[in-house]
């Protein structure tokens, strides 16, 4: 974050990633996409990188660290619901291996995937986090991510978009 003239760019960040949790929570998707948008372009270079000295401001660092990786995955979702999936594959398998402990960004991964016809890639993309999850930390992947590989397997028409909204 850097300061802006009215003071840090911190308190719009903050902003705009409550104002994207309301729209997201209420289904307005097509808002809270221009609201964590808005918050994302206010992040520029690494977060706080090697600055953070002492455990307030490592805490902090953590915070905000977890505050840009929330507001991808709502992001992320939100322009799923948009039917945006073709153009979110290269996005989201960069953030799914920039934080492949992120559960979310393999579940959404594999729903771009899928709607994009690429499902042999989707299932591909779980036993990549299976695979991963169980070596570094001996676990199983969680719900989401094995009930995703589940809806994928049995061709569960949840996992298709309606017909209202446009597709790329």
């Amino acid at each position: 974050m850097s300061l802006g003239n009215d003071g840090l760019d911190l308190r719009a960040f903050d902003k705009y990633v409550r104002e994207g949790r309301a729209h997201y929570r209420s289904g307005n998707h097509e808002a809270a996409t221009r609201s964590f948008e808005n918050a994302l372009g206010l992040c520029r270079g690494p977060l706080l990188d090697g600055v953070c000295r002492g455990p307030i401001l490592q805490g902090f660092q953590t915070w905000l660290n977890e505050a840009w990786l929330e507001c991808m995955e709502m992001l992320m979702d939100s322009r799923l619901a948009l039917g945006r999936h073709r153009e979110l594959i290269s996005d989201l398998y960069w953030l799914s291996t920039e934080h492949p402990l992120r559960e979310a960004f393999h579940r959404q991964l594999m729903l771009a995937l899928h709607r994009s016809d690429r499902q042999a890639d989707a299932l591909q993309v779980y036993q990549r986090a299976r695979r991963m999850l169980n070596d570094e930390l001996g676990l199983e992947p969680g719900r989401s991510l094995q009930n995703m590989q589940h809806a994928i397997l049995t061709a569960d028409s949840r996992l298709v978009l309606p017909d209202t909204v446009s597709r790329p």
